[in-house]
């Protein structure tokens, strides 16, 4: 006597692989670390935490000319398994003192929010940061207190900058 249906049985269609596409985002990742190795932004550099593709360590050294000047600021950068299309999050590990970096060091740009789109690069992200580091956007801070005072008194507030880059990050 045959009886079909039955469990028990190995079925092809009981795999476990997530939906998405993982080796895509992947594939993506290593071409961008290849662009990246290839043609990085000025003072910047990143690449893979060990071996976690999804896991990156980024520095950016301070520009001349601003209160960064000559500091190293390091940053984790987290791919997210659906990257490109959704955004890496990015934190500072070097404490800063900015109206556009938070205590815990995320990054407030809008291209890492709202502005996000799959034809950004982890190269442009770096380049966006580096950016706000020469030119911070005290009108879309996520610290408020250091924006007045960017606005109100740009000397005090590149007094305060320059010291916690010199305790911090040099």
């Amino acid at each position: 006597m045959m009886i079909s249906g039955g469990g028990g049985g190995k079925s092809s269609t009981s795999s476990w692989a997530p939906t998405t596409s993982a080796p895509a985002s992947g594939k993506r990742i290593q071409r961008e670390m290849m662009e990246l190795n290839n043609d990085p932004p000025p003072d910047c550099s990143a690449g893979p935490k060990g071996d976690n593709l999804y896991h990156w360590i980024a520095t950016i050294i301070g520009s001349p000319g601003t209160p960064y000047q000559g500091g190293i600021f390091f940053l984790d950068i987290i791919f997210p398994i659906d990257y490109p299309f959704k955004p890496p999050q990015v934190v500072f590990k070097t404490r800063i003192y900015h109206c556009n970096v938070d205590s815990a060091g995320h990054v407030s740009v809008g291209m890492l929010k709202d502005d996000w789109s799959p034809a950004l690069t982890i190269t442009k992200v770096l380049s966006a940061i580096r950016s706000i580091l020469t030119n911070p956007d005290p009108y879309n801070a996520v610290v408020p207190g250091i924006a007045h005072l960017y606005l109100g008194d740009t000397a005090k507030h590149d007094n305060i900058a320059a010291e916690w880059t010199l305790r911090f990050a040099k």
